[in-house]
C-alpha cells in the first residue's frame, strides 16, 4: 500500500510517500515540499499547489492519501491561508479518485509516538526510526507529511483488522 501524506501550507506544502509492505514494514518512497512564491497572488499560489500535486499524484500513483487537519492558531490570517491550501489539496486528491483521510495533529503524534503531545523533535525521530532513514527528513514540512502518511497506514491497517 502506498500512502501520500500532506502537510498543507501556502508557502511550503509538505508531501511524503510511504509504502507499507505485507509484513508491516515501512519504506520511504519520496518526500519534499511544494513551494510557492511569496510575492505571488493567492490564486496563483493555490493554482501552483494544485498543478504540482497533480503531477506528483500522476508520477507516484499513491493508493490513498491523508491530509493533516487545520490546527487553529492565534494567527487567523495564517489559518485562513492554510485552510485555502487544504481545500485545494482535498479537491485535487478527490479529483484523482484517491481515498482521503484527515487527521488532527495530536492523533498523528499519538499514532507515531504513543503520546499526543509529542514535540517536533520526537516526531521527527520516530519518522526516522520507522522509515529506517539515516537522518531526520528535512525540511520540517516534509517530515510532518511523512508522519501523516505513516499515521494513515497505521489507521488503515487497524480498520482493516477490525473489518475482518
Amino acid at each position: 500500500m502506498l500512502a501520500l501524506g500532506i502537510d498543507p501550507g501556502t508557502a511550503s506544502l509538505g508531501y511524503g510517500l510511504v509504502r507499507e509492505f505485507d509484513d508491516g514494514s515501512l519504506a520511504c518512497v519520496d518526500y519534499g515540499v511544494i513551494r510557492t512564491k511569496a510575492d505571488a497572488a493567492m490564486p496563483q499560489r493555490l493554482k501552483h499547489i494544485h498543478d504540482e500535486l497533480v503531477v506528483l499524484v500522476e508520477r507516484c500513483q499513491p493508493e490513498r492519501a491523508a491530509v493533516e487537519e487545520l490546527f487553529f492558531s492565534r494567527n487567523v490570517t495564517t489559518a485562513i491561508t492554510v485552510a485555502q491550501a487544504r481545500g485545494v489539496v482535498l479537491l485535487t486528491l478527490q479529483n484523482a479518485g484517491l481515498p482521503i483521510a484527515e487527521y488532527k495533529p495530536n492523533a498523528i503524534k499519538q499514532s507515531l509516538t504513543g503520546y499526543g503531545g509529542a514535540d517536533k523533535s520526537q516526531m521527527q525521530e520516530m519518522v526516522r526510526l520507522l522509515l529506517a532513514l539515516e537522518q531526520r527528513p528535512r525540511p520540517d514540512d516534509a517530515a510532518d507529511a511523512l508522519a501523516v502518511a505513516i499515521a494513515d497506514l497505521q489507521h488503515y491497517r487497524l480498520a482493516s483488522f477490525n473489518a475482518e
